[in-house]
């Protein structure tokens, strides 16, 4: 309606620069931007697509230093992508203050906490009528989706979690961002050693970024929330043990790239419980997993599993082995009967009427 108080537009999702694909593959998407009010202030969502009857929603949830757009655009915008997000409405969610041209905080405004911000969400599904949603997050945003399944079990079907770290923040950790400028420190958070020394023309993207299109004010209470996290306490459950174990109840598939400063995090998460391309086609193989999208096309992940730089070579190295082997023995207790995995249609070590309901991919 006219008098709607919220912004809408036509948004034609073109290809990324460089990519092959055919502009007949472009496709036109309704975007809505929503201020969702909940107790712990306002909420900018970004809404793509319409949602499909009783079909879950794919909703993301930003790192710190970032927002929807730097930390999920290049993923969005990959071809692969477009196939997922003609059966999917996606919903992108900003952290308080976090989004392209937010206003500074009023004084006094206590942010919310890395418990109270999952709390905010069944808030977010209830503004836009959605029944549950597939989580993709990112090391605070994945945090986020992570600590809303648990809470919330019945309003998240799947989990896509990149970088994440379900540990509080040690002393060492605290020590090390006293001495360090939060530029610095964010830029240590979201890159590896390697990418810091040999990537400058990225490093100095983002840098540039965090300083000039962040409100630094705002920037500071998020990163601050989130050194102030506490552990997710994610138990295994043991059959024959507690009933009441907190653990995930969705197919959860969990990412990290091999120089991410994460990896160690993301490798203990998984005893607990990829690139766009590569993360896009593993997206598909998820959902599929799920019982969705069952026709569509996985060619490009068949391609690269005779390539050298392929995923399969990257977990079976020195480093992930005694980790994946660790994943294989707990198969029998976490296996599920809505599809196989992708894992096990790659590596062929699993049964073939089964998929793993937590699963680590290393890009």
């Amino acid at each position: 309606p006219h008098t709607s108080p919220y912004k809408k537009r036509f948004y034609r999702s073109l290809p990324p620069i460089g990519s092959k694909a055919e502009p007949l593959n472009c496709f036109l998407m309704l975007t809505l931007f929503h201020d969702v009010e909940t107790p712990y202030g306002r909420i900018h969502c970004t809404m793509k697509g319409v949602p499909k009857g009783d079909r879950p929603v794919i909703l993301t949830f930003h790192d710190i230093g970032l927002n929807h757009k730097t930390c999920f655009d290049t993923m969005f915008q990959h071809e692969d992508m477009h196939e997922i997000m003609q059966h999917f409405a996606v919903c992108h969610v900003d952290a308080p203050g976090q989004h392209e041209g937010a206003n500074t905080f009023s004084t006094g405004y206590e942010y919310p906490s890395m418990d109270q911000l999952p709390e905010s969400l069944p808030l977010v599904l209830k503004h836009f009528g959605l029944k549950s949603i597939i989580g993709i997050g990112v090391g605070a945003g994945a945090y986020i989706l992570a600590r809303f399944a648990l809470d919330y079990p019945a309003l998240v079907e799947g989990l896509v979690l990149v970088n994440i770290n379900p540990c509080a923040e040690g002393w060492m950790d605290w020590a090390a961002h006293k001495v360090t400028s939060l530029p610095e420190m964010l830029i240590s958070h979201l890159f590896g050693k390697d990418e810091i020394a040999n990537n400058h023309n990225l490093i100095a993207t983002y840098r540039h970024h965090i300083i000039n299109d962040m409100n630094q004010y705002n920037l500071h209470h998020f990163v601050k929330a989130y050194n102030s996290r506490r552990d997710l306490d994610i138990e295994r459950p043991i059959p024959g043990g507690k009933v009441t174990v907190r653990t995930l109840k969705c197919p959860s598939l969990l990412v990290v790239g091999d120089s991410s400063p994460a990896v160690d995090a993301v490798v203990s998460t998984h005893t607990l419980m990829l690139l766009p391309g590569k993360l896009t086609e593993a997206f598909k193989y998820f959902i599929q997993g799920m019982g969705y999208m069952p026709a569509a096309s996985m060619t490009r992940l068949v391609r690269s599993r005779t390539a050298s730089g392929s995923s399969v070579h990257s977990m079976d190295g020195n480093r992930s082995r005694s980790h994946t082997n660790e994943g294989n023995r707990s198969r029998s207790h976490t296996n599920e009967k809505r599809g196989r995995s992708h894992t096990d249609s790659m590596d062929g070590t699993g049964n073939s009427g089964a998929a793993l309901k937590s699963t680590e991919v290393s890009c």
